[in-house]
């Protein structure tokens, strides 16, 4: 077995929707979002289904453990992006986190967290979800994406990020904050940071295009290669095709990079061969799950534990 890796997983969490759709309670802050009238809402839940089923079919072959939910419930239109309401990490930590959209809320499910105790070593279990209450949100590894070998946590400003929130995961699970402000190119601000940025174990997909103030910009990219990764800066018409919203994974070989198709057509030769000089990419075609303004990054919850003996060999 490869060694585990803290910042690519060899295990993910997925949930395939039975009755998926764009949500219109995020549509105002996402402007990922996108209607398709030409299909019918039945026929855009089935495509989303077949959609999830495919990619994780193309994780697992490529050797990487997929932890495959059901949701056949239709109060949930969001709930294929698990990403957002918890997190787990080296050490047997887990997060759960305060969503933005109500309907979002009731995404967050006992039989996940029960599921990586039973085969996973879970320490402790950190909630943040009471921040509801106060207006408070954190939307987990969409708000923030987190350097697990340096220890930072990167985190564009947004409805879904908010400083108290950040600041409190931060001092529970030893990260140190570095938060700025990103926009697409219309000048909207981004809603979630993992659409401009992707860190791998030596890469790094960012759009520094996005973030206006220019020292921050130098900063930002002064530290991704401090730490010897390659960055890989993406255009605006990049991010908008989810080329940011990738992640490194370890499967039976080389790293891994899943990505979507749309996203991986939007790269050019050289960044392409960039990427394949430190991993496999893994394309998978998710055009319906984009709908919703998300991509294959938000589709994947990383397992960042250590497997129990009698559990999944992860």
């Amino acid at each position: 077995m490869k060694p585990f890796s803290v910042q690519a997983p060899r295990s993910v969490v997925m949930i395939r929707p039975h009755h998926f759709a764009p949500n219109a309670d995020t549509a105002a802050d996402n402007a990922f979002q996108s209607d398709d009238r030409t299909r019918s809402a039945k026929a855009i839940a089935a495509a989303a289904h077949a959609e999830v089923t495919r990619a994780a079919a193309a994780l697992e072959a490529a050797g990487v453990t997929v932890h495959l939910f059901e949701d056949t419930t239709i109060t949930s239109p969001d709930s294929v992006f698990p990403n957002n309401w918890f997190s787990t990490h080296a050490g047997g930590h887990v997060a759960i986190y305060p969503m933005f959209a109500p309907s979002r809320q009731a995404e967050r499910r006992s039989d996940v967290i029960e599921m990586l105790k039973q085969c996973y070593r879970v320490q402790d279990v950190i909630d943040y979800s009471g921040l509801e209450q106060d207006g408070v949100y954190l939307e987990g590894t969409g708000a923030m994406v987190l350097d697990h070998v340096e220890r930072v946590a990167y985190a564009a400003r947004s409805n879904r990020c908010n400083d108290v929130a950040l600041e409190r995961f931060c001092t529970h699970f030893n990260f140190e904050p570095v938060v700025f402000d990103a926009v697409d190119a219309a000048g909207r601000p981004i809603y979630h940071t993992n659409v401009l940025m992707c860190i791998g174990s030596s890469l790094c997909l960012i759009g520094l295009t996005t973030i206006g103030n220019a020292a921050r910009r130098a900063e930002i990219r002064e530290r991704l290669e401090a730490g010897g990764r390659t960055v890989i800066d993406l255009s605006h018409g990049q991010i908008a095709d989810f080329a940011g919203n990738a992640m490194e994974l370890q499967g039976s070989g080389r790293p891994l990079l899943a990505l979507s198709s749309r996203a991986l057509g939007a790269l050019d030769a050289r960044q392409r061969q960039l990427l394949e000089r430190s991993v496999e990419i893994l394309p998978l075609d998710v055009p319906t799950i984009e709908l919703a303004g998300g991509s294959v990054r938000c589709m994947l919850a990383g397992v960042h534990l250590s497997p129990r003996r009698s559990g999944v060999t992860a």
